[in-house]
């Protein structure tokens, strides 16, 4: 498990990260790449998505472009409070302060769930991943989008020292194995590393 894994690290690391996260982010995670993530999904107006580890609202305000009914979470509340100061605390946005793993909501509550930038600090993915599956509506989507492995051996040490890295081999089975079907996965990037992201889409079984 990569040092940021821990849940006390990582809210101490985006307590001083939040500071500049807006600045950084561009060079890793643009508008272009979420506009391709968007564009894996099949959103409709009007229907009730969520954005698991929200942070400052970047992808926020790309799911508002297609709905207006867009809920927030995140355990970092300094990165809450640039979303905040962005969106407004309820409005357009519902935000919630609180942890992927155990999300606050009740079975089937949406008909999307988004997630960008997050996955790389759960403890359980797998879990994490069911639990989404949980809330999001029968034959609904799960979007994740999370860092994919380095080429290079070496710096695959260094990367999972830190945090999650992983492939479409490894997306795979965790999507599968936290239940879902239809996966589909994407690698995506900026201009000069264009695979630095892994993006996942799957549906929950439609009936269960």
């Amino acid at each position: 498990m990569g040092i940021l894994e821990d849940k006390s690290r990582a809210r101490l690391f985006y307590k001083y990260l939040s500071k500049v996260y807006d600045t950084v982010n561009p060079f890793i995670w643009n508008e272009q790449m979420r506009d391709e993530a968007l564009a894996m999904l099949d959103i409709q107006e009007g229907d009730r998505v969520l954005d698991v580890g929200c942070g400052t609202g970047f992808a926020t305000e790309g799911l508002l472009e297609h709905t207006q009914n867009v809920h927030g979470l995140d355990q970092s509340v300094h990165q809450l409070e640039k979303a905040w100061a962005k969106l407004g605390k309820h409005d357009p946005v519902s935000f919630y302060r609180g942890d992927a793993e155990r999300l606050p909501f009740e079975d089937d509550s949406f008909d999307v769930v988004w997630s960008s930038g997050s996955i790389e600090y759960w403890p359980d993915p797998v879990a994490t991943l069911r639990d989404m599956r949980r809330v999001v509506k029968p034959g609904g989507q799960v979007l994740v989008v999370g860092p994919n492995n380095p080429k290079s051996s070496v710096m695959q040490k260094v990367a999972n020292a830190i945090m999650l890295f992983y492939d479409r081999e490894e997306a795979d089975r965790m999507f599968r194995e936290a239940g879902y079907v239809d996966v589909e996965h994407r690698e995506m990037g900026p201009t000069y590393d264009p695979d630095v992201a892994i993006t996942t889409v799957a549906r929950d079984p439609e009936g269960e």
